[in-house]
């Protein structure tokens, strides 16, 4: 056997060994990440409420609107940047893992979404907004902290 047909050989070897690897169910590989995520996840899975950020740790967060461009358009948290709910794994380079990351959209739905695939990708650091902007704003927004009665707990 020559030394070309025996690396061929060699590598069709291989290939017959990394064959299952190589068509691993990229299902059944997603759900046991979220399994082992939901077996370690605090209570409440990163849910956070306006009513727990005090007026002066806003500015701490990267904040992320999860709506849509023409919803952001009309009226966003100042400083948030835009990301569609969909997109955020795609964009995942420009969310930081350094700092808190708090992400929203109207009502929480899909920001919860967004948020959990976020986590299951392993940014322990987000946060969801409970209620999302309409919310916040029926809260008192940066001053939700301020008005609350009582401190909100999950």
């Amino acid at each position: 056997m020559t030394v070309r047909a025996a690396a061929v050989s060699a590598a069709f070897a291989c290939s017959l060994l990394a064959a299952p690897l190589a068509h691993a169910d990229p299902k059944a590989t997603a759900i046991d990440e979220m399994a082992a995520y939901l077996e370690f996840v605090d209570y409440g899975g990163g849910v956070i409420f306006a009513e727990q950020i005090p007026k002066e740790d806003w500015t701490r967060f990267f904040i992320i609107d999860a709506r849509d461009a023409g919803q952001y358009a009309k009226g966003h948290i100042p400083g948030a940047v835009h990301m569609e709910w969909r997109q955020v794994l795609a964009r995942r380079n420009e969310i930081p893992k350094d700092r808190p990351v708090l992400i929203y959209c109207n009502t929480g739905s899909l920001s919860a979404q967004a948020g959990f695939a976020l986590r299951v990708a392993g940014w322990d650091n987000v946060r969801i907004l409970q209620g999302g902007m309409q919310e916040w704003l029926a809260k008192g927004g940066f001053d939700a902290a301020g008005r609350a009665a009582t401190p909100a707990r999950h």
